[in-house]
């Protein structure tokens, strides 16, 4: 099976060489790097364009930060894979760990398989109780809205088979997309899995661009996707 990782990135020039490179060590050989730009103004949409990246097989620009879901679904889009995966360019994920949740997928286990971040056993760099607090209640309101019993649903690490994504239409622009698609996968009835993996968290001061305002952008998509569409 082929391998499709998406790695948006939006103001990652301090990171963007980094995750490419821990990308491309991870022992899959069937697998295609798609980058996404969201409209970067930091330097990484230079370093794309005029840097050399074996492996990357194709770059894609947005004109403008349009935010994380439109960025996936450009990726989704450029891709050619049978399995396709998200990769955050922010250094909090560890690709080594990529090959856990494709071996769920190659043995007809699961047809989308989520990296948690909170199942015992690995790796736990929290960065503050609130993010955690509000990762747990939104997770907690994700199972009762969609019937699932998932421990991370915001998690970057989503894996699916392509018939998955095929069979549904995405719609968020921002971070909307992680409940989105939990929604959409639930409702359809796809088998999914999840499977521990480590995380490093990173403080706003290093980067991190997701806060309170995309907590209710969170809710909003749960809502939205769950009561408002049956």
């Amino acid at each position: 099976m082929k391998l499709s990782i998406i790695i948006p990135c939006y103001n990652e020039s301090r990171n963007i060489r980094e995750v490419i490179k821990r990308v491309n060590s991870i022992p899959i050989s069937d697998r295609e790097v798609i980058v996404v730009d969201d409209g970067s103004r930091d330097g990484t949409r230079e370093i794309l364009n005029e840097e050399s990246f074996p492996g990357v097989d194709k770059i894609v620009y947005h004109r403008e930060n349009r935010g994380k879901g439109a960025a996936v679904r450009s990726g989704f889009e450029a891709s050619s894979g049978d399995v396709l995966v998200i990769q955050d360019a922010d250094l909090e994920y560890d690709p080594q760990e990529l090959p856990l949740l494709l071996a769920l997928i190659i043995e007809g286990r699961a047809d989308v398989v989520y990296g948690s971040r909170f199942i015992p056993g690995k790796h736990f760099s929290a960065v503050s109780f609130r993010q955690v607090a509000a990762n747990r209640f939104l997770t907690w309101l994700s199972n009762q809205l969609t019937g699932t019993r998932l421990t991370d649903m915001e998690t970057c690490y989503k894996m699916f088979r392509r018939e998955v994504l095929d069979s549904m239409e995405l719609e968020e622009e921002r971070f909307g997309i992680e409940p989105e698609l939990t929604a959409k996968i639930a409702r359809a009835g796809h088998r999914i899995i999840e499977v521990g993996i480590s995380y490093s968290g990173r403080t706003g001061k290093q980067g991190k661009k997701i806060g309170w305002r995309d907590g209710i952008s969170a809710l909003r998509a749960l809502f939205k996707y769950t009561i408002f569409h049956r």
